[in-house]
């Protein structure tokens, strides 16, 4: 903003389970294809966990990109006009930072959202169906050398052997 001092930085708050619905739902209303990764899928395993943005996993085809787009237009700010079509893909995450951060990827760990989508777990949050990434998904997406996806060997095991708790399509 123009009133503000140079160089300061403006911080997003965390990201609240009603914040996941109401954006799961524009989604869905879009006929958006994503899947919620990171945070948000590691609680909704059971796992305790806090988490500063909500992790989505998009397809990246031209039509999802522009149904995509047009669903993130409700938010305040509509920092999402500043995204052209197409860079999704182009960066390792696009990162909309509105009252709360959505963190958008074409690939996490490499998968990409047609690698992933038969590894979804559907579950319904606030009235709202959401497709979250399934314990092996959220294997796949944790192999990572950040200090916070270096979980213990038990929550490895348990989330490794664990797709017979799996809501699958």
């Amino acid at each position: 903003m123009d009133d503000e001092p140079p160089g300061e930085i403006e911080f997003t708050r965390p990201p609240t389970d009603e914040d996941l619905a109401i954006l799961a739902g524009k989604l869905n209303e879009a006929g958006v294809k994503y899947i919620v990764v990171g945070g948000y899928a590691i609680i909704t395993a059971g796992f305790a966990r806090a988490t500063m943005d909500i992790d989505l996993l998009v397809e990246t085809s031209p039509q999802n990109d522009a149904n995509l787009r047009r669903a993130l237009e409700y938010l305040p700010d509509k920092a999402i006009l500043e995204l052209g079509p197409g860079e999704i893909e182009r960066y390792v995450v696009v990162r909309i930072c509105e009252d709360f951060t959505i963190d958008l990827m074409a690939k996490a760990c490499g998968l990409t959202y047609e690698d992933a989508e038969g590894m979804i777990d559907y579950h319904d949050h606030h009235g709202v169906r959401i497709p979250f990434a399934s314990p092996s998904l959220l294997w796949k997406t944790k192999q990572t050398y950040r200090d916070k996806d270096a979980a213990t060997p038990r929550i490895k095991v348990f989330i490794s052997g664990s797709d017979n708790l799996s809501n699958h399509r």
